[in-house]
């Protein structure tokens, strides 16, 4: 049993989940960047049969504190995979247009096609966290969406959509360091936005606003993984290790090559 996730129906206090955990990598740094780099080779491989298959869709979820690692993810993990049949979506605030629809319209038209693999950084989970917390919509209308968050996803899922969701799990220590970081270095400190420290001050209100989350969107169709991101390269690591074990449980195989005629030959 994968001890990162979320069992559907349970309670979440993120007191209790070691955001400094490094559990079941032995040699540390260095034994993950081997482990890494076969993982990567694996998932290359992995994607290449999704995409010539064209019949599964996989869609992966980061959601995260401020500098909890969704870039730095997604640059790590993905970096080997062919960038046919894969895709980055981001969500920031919504646009206009965007706003004149309801608030899965943009995230649904982002989701995969058959052999295409898309990762979304933030998602419409921003619309039960952000908007909670500055009270941009009444209480009744955020808490009404966990079910409609739900019904989404079942359905994906029953369409062929395989769901990923993960939480980067920082600790408030952690993030001071890593602001501080960026405006110290100047090759880090166009990362660094003011607001940032505006929505630091709004911690504790965040992590109960993803408690909630956690507690309410963990399904069995759909279930979220807390994955414990104070150090980068396990954070990677475990993010690659649950992807391509998702991936091999598909029993993917290549298709078989086109009908031809019996005297069909290459030229």
């Amino acid at each position: 049993m994968d001890k990162s996730i979320v069992a559907p129906g349970s309670h979440v206090r993120l007191h209790d989940w070691d955001p400094s955990d490094i559990a079941g990598v032995k040699g540390g740094k260095e034994d993950a960047s081997v482990r890494m780099a076969a993982l990567t080779r694996k998932l290359d491989a992995l994607q290449e049969v999704l995409y010539a298959e064209h019949q599964r869709k996989v869609l992966v979820i980061l959601q995260a504190m401020d500098t909890a690692g969704k870039d730095g993810t997604i640059r790590r993990v993905f970096e080997g995979v062919n960038p046919e049949g894969v895709r980055v979506a981001s969500f920031k605030a919504p646009t206009l247009p965007e706003l004149d629809h309801d608030y899965l319209w943009r995230a649904h038209r982002e989701v995969p096609g058959r052999g295409e693999l898309v990762i979304f950084n933030r998602s419409y989970y921003e619309d039960v966290l952000i908007v909670r917390v500055h009270k941009m919509v009444p209480p009744e209308v955020w808490k009404r969406r966990f079910s409609q968050i739900n019904d989404f996803e079942r359905m994906l899922t029953e369409e062929g959509t395989i769901l990923i969701k993960f939480f980067l799990h920082i600790d408030q220590k952690e993030q001071k360091k890593r602001l501080q970081s960026r405006i110290d270095d100047p090759l880090k400190r166009w990362k660094f936005n003011p607001a940032d420290l505006a929505e630091r001050k709004l911690w504790d209100q965040y992590a109960r606003a993803y408690e909630e989350v956690l507690f309410r969107t963990s399904t069995e169709w759909a279930p979220w993984r807390i994955i414990a991101s104070n150090h980068n390269w396990y954070r990677n690591l475990m993010v690659a290790q649950a992807i391509v074990a998702a991936f091999e449980g598909l029993g993917m195989r290549y298709p078989e090559r086109p009908a031809v005629g019996k005297n069909a030959h290459a030229d």
